[in-house]
């Protein structure tokens, strides 16, 4: 079976999937191997709470007899891992007007480009528009991708007010019939306050010129920030609603196990990953593939 971790994620299948496969090679259970799972994990940022969480229910099985070998602990964690990224699973179809935050050098303009390029693929019209009219190096990156996949973008000018930009797109949106809009917007990290009441009126923008269209919100974060990108993600998780998570450079972080730390700190579904600078370099998030592939199958 081809392991797409292996291919893509280099990082994580060396300093996880290989030190997972020479473990689960063994043939007895004892403290020493528990504890070493144990470390496995919680080096990975599969985190702390649940790590314990895990562990203990792995305990509790051997002492039942629940599990006996090494082949059903490997079943069972493969299990668990699943099951904490399926409480969060995503059944939404594939947004019409769909608004992109997160940081600055999260990788929300790229991630934007590749996803314009695959509804493209698909043979839709799609509209790319540069929000975050605070930094030109922002707009001139979106035009240069826009034009490499043969997208239409919709720029306005240096420091103009993004509500502004994104109501006049959003007029394009509509008479000149795209598809898909997406919409990427700054990624200034401000107070909360400002922060919420910013994109309050963006989408108060979008809802008077789409009022039959559901604005769908991703959060954008860089799996190599690792825990340090939460406190930052939060800021945005708290000041509007969020529908997914998208997570970016994947194959720059050995940590394999911050998909399960986010789906736990956000409570929320992870939609898409993206790698590399490729176009294609982009896939829909599927958990147990991901979980399978973690393990070298």
């Amino acid at each position: 079976m081809f392991n797409f971790i292996k291919e893509k994620f280099k990082k994580i299948y060396s300093s996880f999937t290989e030190k997972a496969i020479s473990l689960f090679s063994r043939d007895t259970i004892d403290e020493s191997f528990l504890k070493e799972l144990e470390i496995l994990l919680i080096s990975s940022d599969v985190g702390v709470a649940t790590t314990n969480k895990i562990m203990e229910q792995l305990k509790q099985d051997l002492k039942k007899q629940k599990i006996k070998t090494v082949a059903e602990i490997k079943v069972e964690l493969e299990n668990q891992l699943l099951l904490h990224l399926k409480e969060h699973s995503n059944s939404q179809e594939t947004p019409k007007v769909l608004l992109l935050v997160g940081i600055n050098g999260s990788g929300k303009t790229t991630f934007a480009s590749k996803f314009a390029h695959q509804l493209k693929e698909e043979g839709k019209k799609v509209l790319l528009v540069a929000g975050d009219t605070f930094r030109a190096a922002a707009t001139e990156q979106l035009t240069q991708w826009a034009k490499k996949i043969n997208v239409d973008v919709f720029a306005g000018k240096e420091n103009q007010d993004p509500a502004s930009l994104i109501f006049d797109a959003c007029g394009k949106f509509v008479e000149e019939k795209y598809d898909h809009i997406i919409i990427d917007t700054a990624g200034r990290l401000q107070t909360k306050v400002n922060l919420m009441k910013e994109l309050e009126k963006i989408k108060k923008i979008i809802n008077k010129k789409l009022p039959n269209e559901q604005i769908n919100s991703w959060l954008v974060i860089d799996a190599m920030l690792g825990q340090n990108s939460f406190q930052q993600a939060k800021i945005f998780h708290e000041s509007t609603n969020i529908d997914g998570i998208i997570l970016t450079k994947l194959d720059g972080t050995g940590k394999g196990g911050i998909i399960f730390s986010i789906t736990k700190e956000f409570k929320l579904p992870i939609l898409y990953i993206s790698f590399g600078e490729k176009l294609e370099d982009v896939k829909s998030f599927n958990p147990e593939e991901y979980v399978k592939n973690l393990f070298g199958e």
